[in-house]
């Protein structure tokens, strides 16, 4: 999303320059191209060779060097497809607002016509302080875009607001900005994880569903734009920000989650793993050892996709099908049984597929084709199931 993009980063007087270097490493990781200028202020804190190091590129920072071949601060807003600034001192903040070109990077931020977003980075006071606040809004009405600074442990050995986001959501952030807003008003619901079914009052029925796939439609949908309703089972692999997530632990109370948004949702995607089946009987107690075997009596679940399926009017379902033989035979019955519009089949016996990896190797089964995958990320295999919604 974010490769081959164009990123013009600013640098401003702060310690937190140092965060920077990382951010213009995990930029240039993902084959992102980077530019960098420098306020005189930021060099203080970081020499511009760091930056030459990191983020592979010539540094900016005297406004007065040669322009025999070209204008910098002109053509440098020209080549970026973004400009980020961070961190965002508030001098800079301040000069920005009030148009005080005195300096390249000032300079360069009048001459953009690209979106500019900001990453403040001050003590909390300054920050709070209302003309502090004032230049921020008058930035956010000029159309700049502001990271939000987080709290904790500040330079000056004080606790509180204006920590410069970490640079590892600063690229998330970027990834989002990039991704095309295709699923904009659309309504999507992801069930994520598996469900557990109580034997007694310790012990428990579950699988090994980690959770990614389904965490991965539901950030990669957001991205896209989509209002987003995350069911998950007892998994968290990663935090997703801007979206509904609602925390379930056994089937009935993923299918009531799922209800409860369903009307008026454009698509389910169910990639849990719910229990099929549950104990008979549930002891409030735990269940002492006798010395012997213990046997229990287990009664099928209800059918949450099955459920799902028989209700739909225009909604778009996506099942998933995770088999060890016959996979297109059995996701093909899936599909006409469940009334799914695709399963997502993947052969669990195949290295790099299934529960607890990173990849997967997909077949996407509908009632007209199958389609074969490679195996890919789960990630790429999120967007290409998002593809599938109408």
């Amino acid at each position: 999303m974010i490769e081959n993009k164009n990123i013009l980063i600013g640098v401003t007087g702060g310690i937190a320059c140092y965060k920077t270097l990382e951010l213009c490493s995990r930029l240039n990781k993902k084959n992102a191209n980077v530019q960098v200028i420098m306020t005189k202020a930021a060099t203080e804190f970081v020499r511009p060779a760091a930056f030459e190091t990191m983020a592979r590129c010539k540094v900016y920072y005297d406004m007065w060097e040669g322009h025999h071949e070209s204008v910098h601060h002109i053509d440098l807003p020209k080549w970026a497809d973004v400009f980020l600034i961070a961190p965002a001192s508030a001098s800079t903040i301040g000069k920005m607002a009030n148009g005080i070109s005195d300096n390249f990077l000032v300079a360069s931020y009048l001459a953009c016509e690209k979106d500019v977003i900001i990453a403040p980075s001050m003590n909390t006071q300054m920050l709070r302080n209302p003309a502090t606040q004032k230049n921020i809004n008058t930035l956010i009405d000029y159309g700049v875009k502001v990271i939000q600074p987080g709290s904790g442990i500040l330079a000056c050995n004080t606790v509180g607001d204006g920590r410069m986001e970490e640079p590892e959501n600063i690229v998330k952030y970027l990834e989002d900005y990039f991704t095309d807003k295709d699923l904009v008003g659309k309504k999507v619901i992801v069930s994520a994880g598996p469900t557990i079914e109580p034997i007694d009052y310790v012990r428990y029925v579950t699988n090994h569903s980690s959770g990614k796939m389904g965490y991965h439609i539901a950030n990669e949908a957001k991205k896209r734009g989509a209002e987003v309703v995350l069911v998950s089972g007892p998994v968290n692999p990663f935090e997703i920000k801007d979206i509904t997530r609602i925390e379930v632990k056994t089937n009935e109370e993923m299918k009531n989650a799922i209800d409860a948004h369903f009307d008026d949702a454009d698509a389910l995607i169910m990639s849990a793993a719910p229990v099929d089946y549950r104990s008979k009987e549930v002891s409030d107690k735990k269940i002492k050892k006798s010395g012997g075997n213990l046997t229990i009596e287990f009664v099928e679940n209800a059918d949450i996709l099955k459920y799902f399926g028989s209700k739909k009017e225009n909604q778009t379902i996506i099942g998933f099908a995770a088999e060890t033989d016959d996979l297109v035979a059995n996701a093909n019955k899936k599909l006409a049984s469940k009334n799914a519009d695709y399963i997502i089949a993947n052969d669990l016996k195949k290295e790099g597929a299934g529960f607890n990896t990173d990849t997967n190797i997909a077949s996407i089964v509908s009632k007209d084709d199958v389609i074969d995958l490679e195996m890919m990320s789960k990630l790429d295999l999120a967007n290409e199931i998002l593809n599938l919604i109408r």
